[in-house]
């Protein structure tokens, strides 16, 4: 890779007034962006220092994107969906947890969203499957 302290500053800002790099906001400008980072990579050449600078932006700009937009699509989960996926994951039968809820009729009644899982509950869930108490809330 070249030495980027020999950057031409007048030819590196020719080619960021060329392709108009800016923090990505849409899948479009990702696109637009990743075209444009493809196309200066492939097939592998020499780069020149402007280039090269110039590639380093536009994949921290992709990389900063991906990762917001990740982040939008994390589910949150009620409170008896983590639940339930703990049950199911564990294999675990409603008489697994007739000891965090006292009964297997409030076993049943919390599973099935007629009852909601209290303060004490959650404690103990926390405790059982050793998560934040907050997942039970």
């Amino acid at each position: 890779m070249p030495v980027i302290d020999r950057l031409d500053e007048k030819k590196y800002g020719r080619l960021l007034a060329k392709h108009l790099p800016q923090v990505i906001d849409s899948d479009a400008e990702q696109d637009r962006l990743a075209e444009i980072l493809l196309h200066l990579t492939l097939p592998p050449r020499e780069l020149s220092p402007e280039e090269t600078k110039l590639a380093n932006l536009l994949a921290r700009l992709i990389e900063d994107y991906e990762i917001k937009s990740r982040a939008g699509q994390v589910k949150h989960f009620t409170p008896l969906e983590t639940l339930q996926h703990l049950v199911q994951e564990h294999g675990l039968k409603q008489a697994d947890l007739v000891d965090v809820f006292g009964s297997q009729s409030i076993v049943s009644d919390v599973l099935n969203g007629r009852r909601r899982i209290n303060q004490t509950h959650a404690r103990r869930l926390s405790a059982r499957f050793r998560l934040a108490v907050d997942l039970f809330l």
